[in-house]
């Protein structure tokens, strides 16, 4: 933990010495670049700067303590104990900084809503999904914006992909990553069964463009018509847009507009997110257990809620707490957020205090 900690503040520094340099100042990308990892660095480099200091001032005071001036050593004793109660409050602080995701204040993300076992009632309750996070982002003041849509015969959808940006909008949602299970009778249903279906949520950070560069050479782009349920055509020119990525093999497609310029951009917006959210499960990978965990919130496979309708009752069953399902599905999504916010934020930090304590005095 303070290796991690004296990393961050060295490299907190060695950016502040770039941003002075009149080379980076020429290259509009790189000073970007270097201005924004300077700038996500700060809050924490700052504040273990400020506790390396206090540390010191500790550690002289303890000298004066064993000095054989009597004045001195009362000075000394006097001062001690306040200045290391701050210590121990101001790790705590340190602790919470660093517990928190380094991607957690990005203001874009991308999220991906798949249907999962259930077939149609499956895709509808992907539907239902997209217009419950359609609502809660509206409530927030965040703007929405639909990459891609996969829809049915019934109105459902197969898959959707949404760009959302706002004040800490990947914060807020990081933790809505997981398989989403709901039971209900649904509308085909004539005997009145209730039915169990599922889907995965994924919330990835969008990268800055300057973050993640991808050559022309580095994708094959194939063309298609975009369809519509059934295999309709939604029109009869080469729109819609596949992308895949040389190396990493990764796919992603959009058809949503009408113009394949338009299709492509978007396309890239996914494919580049895509590949920052790998090279940052590799990096995750090479950290210490603690940090990998991260209670499971990137875990697609793990069923974190159940929406039962006939019970009006969503429980999220990492934090084991149930909400009026009613309210959820109308966009108030605010205290099951807040708490699961807040239930990983108390698990990251416990896994932290375990391996990392102040040096003693």
């Amino acid at each position: 933990m303070r290796e991690q900690l004296q990393a961050k503040l060295s490299r907190f520094e060695e950016l502040e010495r770039e941003m002075a340099d009149p080379d980076v100042q020429a290259q509009a990308s790189r000073m970007a670049a270097v201005a924004r990892e300077h700038g996500s660095l700060a809050k924490l480099a700052l504040r273990y700067r400020a506790f390396v200091a206090m540390e010191r001032q500790i550690a002289e005071l303890s000298e004066m303590a064993r000095d054989n001036d009597p004045e001195l050593q009362a000075m000394a004793l006097a001062e001690l104990p306040a200045l290391q109660q701050q210590r121990e409050q101001e790790w705590d602080s340190l602790l919470d900084l660093s517990s928190d995701d380094e991607d957690a204040d990005r203001p874009r993300c991308i999220m991906e809503l798949r249907a999962g076992t259930g077939g149609d009632e499956a895709a509808l309750f992907v539907r239902d999904l997209y217009e419950m996070y359609r609502r809660y982002c509206t409530e927030q003041g965040w703007d929405v914006e639909v990459l891609d849509a996969s829809s049915t015969e019934l109105g459902g959808f197969k898959e959707v992909v949404l760009g959302i940006s706002g004040e800490s909008v990947y914060r807020r949602l990081q933790h809505e990553s997981g398989g989403h299970r709901v039971q209900r009778v649904p509308d085909t249903e004539t005997k009145g069964r209730i039915h169990t279906s599922a889907a995965t949520v994924a919330v990835l950070p969008e990268p800055e463009d300057v973050e993640v560069s991808i050559a022309p050479d580095e994708y094959r782009k194939d063309l298609f018509c975009a369809s519509g349920p059934g295999g309709q055509h939604v029109n009869k020119t080469a729109s819609a847009v596949r992308l895949t990525h040389l190396e990493s093999g990764l796919v992603v497609q959009c058809q949503d507009e009408k113009s394949q310029h338009k299709n492509l951009a978007k396309a890239l917006r996914v494919l580049k997110t895509r590949l920052y959210e790998l090279r940052r499960s590799v990096e995750h990978e090479k950290r210490a257990i603690e940090r990998r965990t991260l209670v499971g919130s990137g875990d697609r496979s793990q069923r974190v809620r159940t929406y039962n309708f006939p019970q009006n009752r969503l429980t999220d069953h990492r934090i084991n707490e149930s909400f009026t399902l009613d309210q959820v599905m109308a966009g108030r999504l605010s205290l099951v957020i807040e708490a699961t916010e807040q239930h990983a934020r108390q698990q990251r930090k416990a896994a932290m205090e375990q391996s990392a304590k102040p040096l003693a005095t």
